[in-house]
């Protein structure tokens, strides 16, 4: 079923965008960062800020992002902000207003010349509003984004593109943006006008982070919890995070479908838990520890993103105000025993904590080191480090 906004819409005159839906919707509007074409699933952030985080954030490796707020690139980029370098993340995004000159004085660069830069297209002119519902009512659709300057489009073979593309669902992406090799962190958070602050103190507790499709804000908000990291790619065995003689092991955010992921990872994390050694778990690394503890992992209808979700906390009812990125799921349906269920979407009902029973371990769905609340998940983090001593 297609939105009758996009079915068979004629082109435009000046029209040098399209976003191709795998039914064949088609949607122009006028292009801008990046030309050429890409294919992803679309799906939509209700963020009204930190659309460079979202970007760079390689949790969406593989998505067309459409914003709902319709004022986007208007502070422009700058370096402070990345989440990750020389990382896939999202394709493509789509936006309702065409993107201003910047006005921040923390802008070194026009959205138009980063994207450029790193080969995204944006699409701007599109009705978000209907796509958006389109989306809450069928689901996120696979589809092609296309930028030409000159406004030339061969649309069948889009559609066939599209059509073409196999969806995220059994897609392994972990080890796409995973870094290659290993690596310390130094870095904690920031705070303007200083930077990014350095660890202080000693005796800090050793984690090594394991590396999905992690956000650097992640590792910084470990350091300022108190723990030195070393970061290690996803795919590393057992006996080598073992080696690194951890305190405690992190498991990072990152895309794609955690059961394609969990084939490697699955026995590693088991491999851990089996020792004792505490873990920590994020997205898709909350997906990985479900999987690990025998829970199952399903696909999402629209799956959930944005900075203001929220989620109730059993253990006393405090509801936190949460930033989440995920289109998959632990099927809190049919949690297996010893898997406690510890936060709960206030959406959707759907599982967004775990803890593990009799174990150092447990998992949140959400991202806290994202500044949701703006400080209502740190304590996440303190959690962690405080088991590590």
């Amino acid at each position: 079923m297609a939105d009758p906004a996009y079915t068979h819409a004629p082109k435009p005159h000046g029209a040098t965008g399209v976003l191709v839906l795998a039914d064949g919707s088609v949607a122009w509007g006028r292009g801008f960062g990046a030309a050429g074409t890409a294919v992803g699933e679309v799906c939509f952030n209700t963020a009204m800020s930190g659309y460079q985080e979202v970007l760079t954030d390689p949790s969406y490796a593989g998505q067309i992002v459409t914003f709902t707020f319709p004022h986007i690139g208007n502070v422009g980029t700058n370096a402070e902000d990345m989440e990750s370098h020389d990382v896939p993340g999202a394709v493509g995004l789509v936006v309702r207003e065409d993107v201003t000159d910047p006005a921040n004085f923390r802008s070194t660069e026009t959205l138009q010349s980063w994207l450029i830069a790193r080969g995204k297209i944006g699409l701007a002119g599109i009705d978000t509003r209907a796509l958006t519902r389109r989306i809450r009512l069928l689901g996120a659709p696979n589809a092609v984004i296309a930028h030409d300057p000159n406004g030339h489009f061969d649309i069948p073979a889009l559609i066939a593109q599209a059509k073409g593309w196999p969806g995220l669902e059994g897609m392994d992406l972990a080890r796409i943006v995973s870094r290659e090799a290993q690596a310390d962190w130094a870095g904690s958070i920031w705070h303007l006008g200083e930077g990014y602050s350095l660890p202080t103190g000693t005796g800090r507790p050793h984690v090594v982070a394991v590396d999905y499709g992690a956000k650097d804000n992640i590792f910084r908000n470990l350091v300022a919890a108190g723990a030195d990291v070393t970061i290690v790619p996803a795919e590393t065995s057992l006996e080598t995070i073992q080696a690194l003689q951890p305190a405690g092991v992190f498991l990072s955010n990152g895309p794609g479908d955690p059961a394609a992921t969990g084939v490697y990872a699955v026995p590693v994390i088991q491999g851990l838990l089996a020792a004792d050694v505490p873990v920590f778990g994020i997205c898709l690394g909350h997906q990985m520890l479900g999987l690990a503890a025998g829970a199952r992992t399903i696909k999402m209808h629209q799956g959930h993103r944005g900075a203001n979700h929220p989620v109730k906390r059993h253990a006393d009812g405090v509801v936190e105000i949460t930033s989440m990125n995920h289109g998959f799921a632990v099927d809190n349906s049919a949690l297996p025993e010893g898997v406690e269920e510890t936060h709960v979407s206030l959406f959707d009902g759907s599982n967004c904590g775990i803890a593990i029973a009799g174990k150092r371990a447990f998992g949140v769905q959400y991202h806290p080191e994202a500044s949701p609340g703006p400080q209502d998940s740190f304590y996440l983090f303190e959690k962690f480090v405080g088991m590590l001593g």
